[in-house]
């Protein structure tokens, strides 16, 4: 436990490949023998929105959102050809790169394993995920690769402020594109409840703490409090959304591992878009690393969050989001590994 501390990634996040297992077995076994908790926790909605994974959404997106400093912003001149490699990967590269794989895969590739009502549901599912960058895991995976914490800092805090004006219309854009229609009140909704409210509190809360109690209390014991928050929150959400998906998976068990496939293709594609990329601009390893790390990886949370609200609880759209979870830790963790084995690629 001290190791993984130490090394940037806790228990909990280093093992999140197998309680995301975990919590789909027992999510899938609670749907098959105790169907009376699914029915029930799916009376519990508002506008079409489950009110349980809506709170537990939150306990996983606000703990991220009190690391973010906003104040950090005003130092975006410092290192802007870094910044120019992450935006462009991220909002003009990755969410289109997504579409095309994805596409190729459920519609060609897999034309025979996966009928054509599903295949557009994990589209959607894989469009989510690709308009959604990184925004907390970043942190871990950038301390793993000894990036430029300052830099990773704005990075984040400038991606989060693009998210809130870029996300919706490129859903909008390429759902439309995959002939999935979503009303555009109901995608805004989306991004208030899971951006804007959790971060505007994020925001106020670190604020108001380090106004009143100082940095290092904030930073080393009033965060730490929430360590396990995220993790805690996401996973049983997790169980919620496989008690719910039981039915889909018991009839197709082969689609978890074919949703899998692109994933992982466009992951190590964006990771090395945007590290060779800063390859080419002669930028140092410390700020290389942690650029291909958050085009790489995906704010799984936003994406959950969003296919939950505008396709239900239990639709094969939230399901291929889950998958991206699923993926995502080991993925992400081969990429830490071969970032740090290529530190000679670059000239500090």
């Amino acid at each position: 436990m001290s190791e993984n501390k130490e090394s940037g990634i806790g228990f909990f996040e280093k093992y999140l490949t197998v309680w995301v297992a975990l919590c789909m077995v027992g999510g899938i076994l609670i749907g098959r023998f105790i169907p009376a908790i699914p029915e029930f926790l799916g009376k519990l909605e508002y506008a079409n929105v489950s009110i349980p994974v809506a709170v537990l959404i939150w306990l996983m997106i606000y703990p991220m959102m009190m690391k973010v400093d906003f104040k950090s912003v005003t130092h975006v001149r410092d290192n802007p050809q870094g910044l120019f490699v992450t935006w462009i990967t991220n909002w003009l590269i990755k969410p289109f790169t997504m579409f095309g794989i994805a596409w190729l895969f459920f519609y060609v590739i897999f034309k025979s394993l996966i009928p054509p009502a599903l295949a557009k549901d994990y589209l959607a599912g894989a469009v989510l995920l690709g308009a959604a960058p990184c925004t907390a895991m970043v942190f871990v995976w950038s301390h793993l690769t000894k990036g430029n914490p300052a830099y990773t800092v704005v990075q984040v805090a400038t991606n989060d402020l693009i998210i809130l004006v870029a996300f919706v219309p490129i859903v909008k854009f390429l759902l439309g594109v995959s002939d999935v229609f979503v009303p555009w009140d109901t995608l805004f909704l989306s991004v208030v409840l899971f951006v804007v409210v959790p971060l505007s509190a994020g925001a106020l809360t670190r604020g108001h703490m380090l106004k009143t109690k100082g940095k290092d209390y904030f930073e080393n014991t009033f965060l730490p409090k929430f360590g396990n928050t995220t993790i805690t929150g996401l996973l049983l959400t997790l169980v919620i959304i496989f008690s719910f998906q039981g039915k889909v998976i018991l009839e197709n068990p082969v689609h978890i591992g074919l949703i899998a496939v692109p994933l992982i293709i466009q992951t190590v594609l964006i990771f090395f878009i945007a590290y060779l990329g800063a390859k080419l601009l002669k930028l140092p390893h410390n700020v290389a690393a942690p650029a291909g790390m958050i085009g790489a990886s995906n704010f799984f949370e936003l994406a959950v969050a969003v296919a939950i609200a505008l396709f239900g609880v239990n639709s094969p759209v939230a399901l291929a989001t889950i998958v991206g979870v699923l993926v995502e830790v080991p993925v992400m963790l081969a990429l830490v590994g071969f970032a740090n084995r290529t530190t000679g690629w670059f000239k500090e």
